[in-house]
């Protein structure tokens, strides 16, 4: 599935208001769907559905929002309850109970509930809440996979600067893919954001540090504007909450381009892509990191890269982190060290080198073996090469076939 996202533009504040309502509508009936699954269980998803046919009789604004909104939003629902399903039979320790909504930001419209224009520049929603139509701003791009493409869903997400519309296409994005021959491993830090075998580092922009001092204003007028026990706040405090949310909506959108540019460079120059698969739920508990950690935004960087590893076909692979910092990749000898050490010395082989190279190395030889290959250093000519068991097993054969017919040619 391909999504495009382009802003709604030219609205009235009263087709604004409308959305709104369509949202609060939509958040209803997934949680009158949650409701139902706990008073009822051995329920499915067809029992959900009934049960959406039913709101729309008992209430008025709900019979308002489209047919295929209100099983969209059972859909909803219903994803919540059959992942803490999974999440049971794979007994893990934190298994998500179904929880109530609060502050949901979009509704989501099947085949029905909307029309896009043939010039494919507005977009007109047909429901009981009498939206109207909006004009439609993307880039080429998603101007041609709307001309090209079929159209699955429509989603409305209400945003800090304004409302977009995401569409959903029923294909999938694949790409002839241009195949180098290198490959890479990758260790995730802070320091540096990636290392590779080869010591080429990476340094992160830090989007929330430069950041923190527009924050902090913000967050500050905010404070001020509020008065608590007052029902609602007044229209200043909505419009100084919404300044505060488009400084955050600017830090988010850096750091999802900063992943996508870097993912897309680095699956595009390397075959084979080795990263640490890191647990960052268990990191962000220590609090004099978590706040860079989450700034890094590793977890969108590594998503990234199977999806580009996807749309090329390249092999991309996570594997454990466990003692990649802490074991030589030399000589395989385990060297413990804190945090703070940043050079790796081995006394077994003398090597010493820096830490973050070292597990970058590491990294990449338990890739390999994931994917049946060998991979090593070679000291001697001092670059890295990676060969698979037939290729070296290809060269064994070849080579004892010039030595034979070198040996029978002397004889003669």
């Amino acid at each position: 599935m391909i999504v495009r996202e382009a802003k709604l533009l030219d609205g009235t504040k009263e087709q604004y208001q409308a959305f709104d309502d369509a949202i609060r509508t939509a958040q209803f009936i997934r949680n009158k769907a949650v409701r139902y699954w706990m008073d009822n269980r051995n329920i499915g998803k067809a029992d959900l559905y009934k049960l959406c046919s039913y709101l729309a009789k008992e209430f008025a604004f709900a019979l308002k929002l489209n047919s295929a909104a209100r099983q969209a939003s059972a859909e909803r629902a219903w994803a919540s309850i059959s992942s803490f399903y999974n999440r049971c039979k794979k007994k893990e320790k934190n298994i998500g109970y179904p929880k109530f909504k609060k502050h949901c930001r979009s509704v989501e419209y099947k085949v029905s509930g909307w029309k896009l224009s043939d010039d494919c520049k507005s977009i007109a929603f047909t429901d009981g809440f009498q939206i109207g139509s909006l004009s439609v701003y993307c880039n080429a791009q998603t101007r041609e996979d709307l001309f090209r493409l079929k159209i699955n869903r429509v989603r409305v997400v209400r945003k800090a600067d304004g409302y977009y519309a995401q569409f959903c296409f029923d294909a999938d994005r694949t790409e002839v893919g241009v195949f180098t021959g290198n490959v890479v491993g990758l260790d995730l830090g802070l320091k540096y954001f990636t290392k590779d075998q080869n010591d080429n580092a990476l340094i992160y922009p830090q989007f929330l540090r430069k950041s923190e001092r527009k924050l902090k204003r913000a967050q500050k007028r905010l404070s001020k504007k509020f008065v608590k026990g007052k029902k609602p706040q007044s229209k200043n405090y909505h419009k100084t909450r919404k300044s505060l949310g488009k400084v955050h909506l600017k830090i988010t959108r850096q750091r999802k381009d900063w992943a996508i540019k870097q993912a897309r460079c680095v699956v595009h120059s390397n075959d084979v892509v080795v990263y640490e698969d890191l647990k960052i739920a268990n990191m962000v508990k220590n609090h004099h990191l978590a706040k860079s950690i989450s700034d890094a935004s590793w977890y969108q960087f590594t998503q990234w890269l199977d999806y580009y590893g996807k749309v090329w076909d390249k092999a991309v692979v996570a594997v454990s982190p466990n003692y990649t910092s802490q074991d030589c990749s030399s000589c395989g000898h385990r060297v413990k060290k804190s945090l703070s050490t940043r050079t790796h010395s081995s006394s077994s082989c003398g090597i010493e080198i820096c830490r973050d190279t070292n597990a970058a190395v590491n990294i990449l030889q338990k890739g390999m073996k994931v994917l049946g290959m060998e991979w090593q250093a070679n000291s001697t000519q001092g670059h890295w090469e990676s060969a698979s068991r037939e290729e070296k097993l290809g060269e064994k054969t070849t080579n004892t076939i010039d030595e034979q017919s070198d040996i029978a040619s002397g004889l003669s």
